[in-house]
């Protein structure tokens, strides 16, 4: 009984947490652009919005 409740618990806490980080990513594109500042590259929209569609695709595979 314990352990059918603690795995229905996991699974639950897990797909929770996904739709959470679908819903609210954990880097968003002013993020990006500070960071390619800070590594000396001049953040181009083109660039960012390849990235940030690479970033969504990775989350989609999971």
């Amino acid at each position: 009984m314990g352990l059918a409740c603690f795995a229905g618990g996991f699974f639950a806490a897990r797909k929770y947490m996904e739709d959470y980080l679908k819903k609210n990513p954990p880097i968003n594109e002013q993020m990006l652009r500070t960071m390619m500042v800070q590594m000396g590259q001049k953040p181009s929209e083109k660039k960012l919005h390849q990235m940030m569609a690479a970033m969504k695709a990775n989350m989609d595979k999971k």
